[in-house]
């Protein structure tokens, strides 16, 4: 006999549909361009249960895609302004687990060249790290000229997690936050343009993402031990937030806060301030030309044997 499910069971479910769409338009996204726009986004879903809509509108969804393509578009162009006047460029994102950092950091680097913008995301320091100068291992990660860094967490892993955690003692704490004014202060005399997000959700959002994670099999890798730990600790981390805000908010190096519940206006902001915080100017290039084939008479191509090829199963 079919039981009939409850409330939260059916929130779930139709939580579920959205963020199984939302990874089919994370595929979208590197596909589609505008002329196929409008085909391509023509559908909607439906939770068959509840009947209630669970997907933004078409409007909604082409104006995002729209906006979003837009605006790598002119994150090409500071690219190409950031390799010809050698500029060094470092951007931090933070905030708690399942806050949306990785999707923004996603649409940053997707278009572009990674040997201009690359992603640093470092593991858990090694015991030889731990014995270093507690910022020794994130400057070997930080941009040469014509680079742009996004450190996907950051030396303020030491604020945040390690604080919680105890995985610092509380005179290695005070020490930190003494430090990371003046190193902050460095990397900008020396030219560096440095940018920190702190990308805020709410207590009810993390925990509804975090059920998609546990439900969708696609995304269960992303949740370890320490995530769980940080869910159960919310009130700490809030804490440990609050005093990281303010002990290392300075003129240098502000904070920029982002509002991340929405994750589709929390790119599209993120983007959008980025590109205001690094002066640019559209670089014009040289039209470019294929070079004529070179055809040589005595040239034959070899097929290889058939048993080297990728069946076509699709």
């Amino acid at each position: 006999m079919k039981t009939e499910k409850t409330s939260a069971e059916l929130e779930l479910d139709k939580l579920l549909h959205a963020e199984m769409l939302d990874s089919l338009e994370e595929e979208l996204e590197m596909e589609i361009d505008d002329q196929r726009l409008d085909k391509l986004i023509a559908e909607t879903m439906t939770d068959s249960e509840t009947g209630l809509s669970v997907v933004a509108s078409d409007t909604e969804r082409h104006s995002y895609f729209k906006e979003l393509f837009r605006l790598q578009g002119e994150l090409i162009k500071l690219q190409d302004y950031v390799v010809l006047h050698n500029l060094k460029v470092v951007v931090l994102f933070e905030g708690r687990d399942a806050a949306g950092k990785g999707g923004v950091i996603k649409r940053i680097t997707q278009r572009l060249n990674p040997r201009v913008c690359r992603v640093a995301a470092l593991p858990a320091p090694s015991e030889r790290e731990r014995s270093q100068w507690y910022f020794q291992r994130y400057v070997s990660h930080l941009p040469s000229g014509g680079e742009i860094v996004l450190f996907d967490r950051s030396w303020y892993n030491r604020a945040g997690v390690e604080k919680v955690m105890g995985f610092c003692s509380e005179d290695e704490y005070e020490e930190f936050f003494r430090s990371v004014p003046e190193f902050e202060k460095m990397l900008i005399r020396s030219g560096t343009i440095l940018i920190k997000y702190w990308f805020s959700i709410t207590d009810d959002e993390q925990y509804k993402r975090f059920q998609m994670r546990i439900h969708d099999p696609l995304k269960q890798w992303k949740l370890s031990p320490m995530d769980m730990e940080s869910r159960r600790l919310w009130e700490h981390y809030t804490k440990a937030k609050e005093t990281m805000l303010e002990r290392t908010h300075i003129p240098e190096a502000p904070w920029w806060i982002v509002e991340a519940v929405d994750k589709k206006k929390a790119r599209l902001n993120t983007i959008n301030h980025f590109l205001n915080q690094v002066p640019y100017a559209e670089i014009k290039h040289a039209p470019v030309t294929l070079p004529e084939r070179v055809h040589n008479p005595d040239y034959l191509r070899n097929p290889p044997p058939k048993e080297m090829f990728v069946p076509n199963i699709y």
